[in-house]
């Protein structure tokens, strides 16, 4: 069975975004570009909101061929160019909003998003063709981003861990990450920290993980 795993920068007052929705407001520093190809290394498939999937759409494609974006940043992009399998829980979106990516998106309503996302976590769709594809059994499923979502799931069981970056500012956002979340314990699996950093990476394990 693959793991649901979400990746999140939140700052130290508890926000995955600054106010407005201004995901620029948060401290993206080196070592937030580092987890990030690390989670990315070990994904086999991406898992979004739509709002966070059309930002995506926005940045990563003009990424591949940039003479100036940086060694973490033409990886991620390369992973996406090479066909990287997405999904996106979202009942506005539309095959038509789809600029790039066209045959590796699939598109989710939400009142089907649990029943999808438990399918592909115990099952894998690299099953099927030998493992040949990039969506290979046993292959994470990584959300970045989409707070709306991965709270959801998070909620219903459907999260196993959480690489949680915690950045050194404050930013006064409009949604803490984990508002209206019932209590859920999580086990607390490494910490991490880098020289010149003032971001702490915590991993944790979901305790109710079903």
């Amino acid at each position: 069975m693959r793991k649901i795993v979400v990746s999140s920068m939140i700052s130290i007052d508890g926000y995955t975004e600054g106010a407005g929705g201004d995901v620029m407001a948060m401290p993206m520093d080196q070592p937030f570009s580092e987890n990030n190809v690390e989670r990315v290394r070990a994904a086999g498939r991406l898992l979004f909101g739509g709002i966070t999937y059309r930002g995506m759409m926005q940045y990563w494609p003009a990424q591949v061929d940039n003479p100036d974006a940086s060694p973490d940043d033409r990886y991620i992009a390369s992973r996406y160019a090479g066909g990287l399998p997405i999904t996106v829980v979202s009942d506005t979106l539309t095959r038509d909003d789809i600029t790039v990516w066209c045959d590796q998106t699939t598109i989710v309503r939400r009142a089907d998003a649990h029943a999808e996302i438990e399918r592909l976590r115990s099952e894998g769709d690299g099953a099927s063709t030998g493992g040949g594809s990039a969506d290979a059994l046993g292959r994470d499923i990584l959300i970045f981003g989409s707070r709306t979502l991965w709270t959801d799931l998070l909620a219903h069981g459907l999260v196993d861990e959480l690489f949680l970056m915690i950045g050194p500012r404050v930013v006064g956002g409009d949604h803490r990450a984990f508002a209206g979340l019932a209590g859920i314990d999580l086990t607390l699996l490494d910490v991490r920290s880098w020289q010149n950093s003032g971001t702490v990476l915590l991993h944790y394990a979901a305790a109710n993980a079903r």
